[in-house]
C-alpha cells in the first residue's frame, strides 16, 4: 500500500503543474519530439526539460532517443493508477451519500438498523 501511495503521490505532484498537464494532453494525440513539444510553451528548452524529466520520473511518459531526436510517448498505463484511485473515492462517497439519503428519506427504516 505504501508503494502504491508513493507512486500515486508522484503522479499527483507531476500533474499539479499546468505545463505538465498540457504536455500529457498533447501526448494524448500521439508521440512527439521534445523539440516540437517545447515550441508550444513560452520557456527555454532547459526549463521545459525539467518538466519532461518530472513526467518521466513519475512514469507518466517515456522518452526514446534516436540520433539527436528525443521523442516523448505517453504511458497510458500510469494514468490507470489515477483512474483506479478516483473510482475508489467515487465508490466510497456514493456509499456515504446513499446511506445519508436513506437516513433522510426513510428514518423509520433506520430505527431498525443496528447501531455500529
Amino acid at each position: 500500500m505504501a508503494q502504491y501511495s508513493a507512486e500515486l503521490d508522484g503522479v499527483f505532484v507531476a500533474l499539479a503543474d499546468p505545463t505538465r498537464r498540457d504536455v500529457i494532453r498533447r501526448l494524448g494525440r500521439g508521440a512527439t519530439s521534445v523539440g516540437d513539444l517545447a515550441r508550444e510553451f513560452p520557456m527555454t528548452l532547459p526549463s521545459f526539460m525539467k518538466h519532461v524529466r518530472t513526467l518521466e520520473a513519475n512514469g507518466l511518459i517515456r522518452t526514446v532517443k534516436s540520433g539527436r531526436v528525443r521523442t516523448c510517448v505517453l504511458n497510458r498505463d500510469r494514468l490507470a493508477l489515477l483512474d483506479d484511485w478516483l473510482a475508489e473515492q467515487r465508490r466510497i462517497w456514493e456509499e456515504r451519500t446513499d446511506r445519508l439519503e436513506r437516513l433522510v428519506t426513510d428514518p423509520e427504516e433506520n430505527d431498525h438498523e443496528p447501531r455500529p
